[in-house]
């Protein structure tokens, strides 16, 4: 499934978040939006995914653009995506097994057995097979990470979004998901977009990128994490992946 952004804009009211959005993200690449806290990450991944309806420009999914579809139209595109959400967002009252069956009751035709089946096979997949019968209060929150991670391949979507997917993670729990993560796109093909400011895992896995910019309101640079890091010029960016002090700002000029 191949995503198109075109000059998006988002605004909350007449507050502009980010202008001039332009990417694309094909099948099989890991893209990553990058930025620092509050510069409108995890509110450019709700516009994407159909939670937040855009102030101008495009999303389109396979050339349809998204906000100009009918609604039927919409439910079919959304059945191709899988999320993970930054908490998890598993149901507290169902255990790991309901939690991954809920979107193939929602979506796909399958039995209760066949639902089963399958939820289990993608609880095995995550390392988490062995606690099918547990309540996420149970589990720690690298486990909830992959209980989410599951419940978003459960109905095999050809479009992952992953928002903060290390936030709060050790980092072995964060390196064993970023593995999950490679795995996730060698044996699916998925595209996958990736909302996250952990750069362990963004230049572990990603592919390519796009870095918004919260003093400007607009994305400043387009690149794999790892080759803005060695060539970026902004020094917002170099600062960002090199984890340097940013330069400050230069003073007004006194006289005499």
């Amino acid at each position: 499934m191949r995503l198109c952004v075109r000059d998006l804009e988002m605004r909350f009211g007449d507050r502009l978040i980010q202008r001039d959005i332009a990417f694309d993200v094909q099948p099989g690449t890991i893209f990553a939006v990058m930025g620092g806290s509050g510069c409108g990450k995890s509110t450019l991944l709700k516009h994407l995914v159909g939670l937040l309806r855009p102030a101008a420009g495009r999303v389109e999914y396979d050339g349809t653009d998204y906000w100009s579809a009918d609604e039927a139209t919409r439910a079919t595109i959304r059945r191709r995506f899988g999320m993970l959400f930054q908490s998890g967002a598993l149901w507290s009252s169902m255990t790991l097994l309901e939690n991954v069956c809920l979107p193939l009751e929602q979506h796909t035709r399958l039995d209760a057995k066949q639902r089963e089946a399958r939820a289990r096979e993608v609880l095995a997949w995550v390392g988490l097979e062995r606690f099918a019968g547990y309540y996420p209060s149970d589990i720690s929150g690298g486990m909830k990470k992959r209980a989410g991670l599951a419940r978003a391949l459960a109905a095999e979507p050809q479009l992952l979004f992953l928002d903060e997917p290390s936030a709060g993670l050790d980092p072995i729990s964060s390196k064993r998901l970023d593995d999950l993560i490679l795995e996730v796109r060698e044996r699916t093909g998925a595209a996958i977009v990736m909302v996250s400011h952990e750069l362990p895992s963004l230049f572990a896995v990603a592919d390519d990128g796009i870095f918004l910019d919260a003093d400007s309101r607009h994305p400043i640079a387009h690149g794999s994490p790892r080759a803005l890091r060695e060539q970026a010029t902004h020094p917002t960016v170099r600062a960002f992946l090199r984890r340097e002090e940013p330069a400050a700002p230069p003073q007004p000029a006194t006289t005499p």
